[in-house]
C-alpha cells in the first residue's frame, strides 16, 4: 500500500492509477490525513462490491431488512426465488 499526499497524486494520477491496477491501493493524503483510497477493481463485480459497500443508502436498506428478518417478516429463499422467476417471466410477456 503506497500512501501520497494528494497534490502529488494530482500531479501524477497517471502514475497512480498504474501503481493502483499492478500492486495496490494509494491513500491519498491531505494534511497528513487520510482523505481517500485509489483502488483498481479487477472486474465489474469487484467495482459494484466496492461502490456498494460504501453507500449509504445500500447499507441502510441492509439494516432495514434484517431488522425485518429479526421481527419474523422475512420469507423463505424459496418463496423469495419463486416471486423473482415470476417477476421475470411477467417482465418478458410485456416487452
Amino acid at each position: 500500500m503506497k500512501v501520497a499526499p494528494v497534490a502529488d497524486v494530482k500531479a501524477r494520477l497517471s502514475a497512480y492509477l498504474d501503481h493502483a491496477e499492478s500492486t495496490g491501493p494509494v491513500v491519498i493524503t491531505r494534511n497528513g490525513k487520510a482523505v481517500a483510497v485509489l483502488i483498481a477493481p479487477k472486474d465489474e463485480d469487484e467495482l459494484e462490491e466496492l461502490v456498494l459497500a460504501r453507500s449509504p443508502q445500500f447499507l441502510a436498506m441492509l439494516e432495514r431488512s434484517r431488522k425485518s428478518i429479526a421481527a419474523g417478516k422475512g420469507i423463505r429463499s424459496k418463496e423469495f426465488w419463486a416471486a423473482v422467476k415470476q417477476s421475470t417471466v411477467v417482465k418478458r410477456k410485456r416487452s
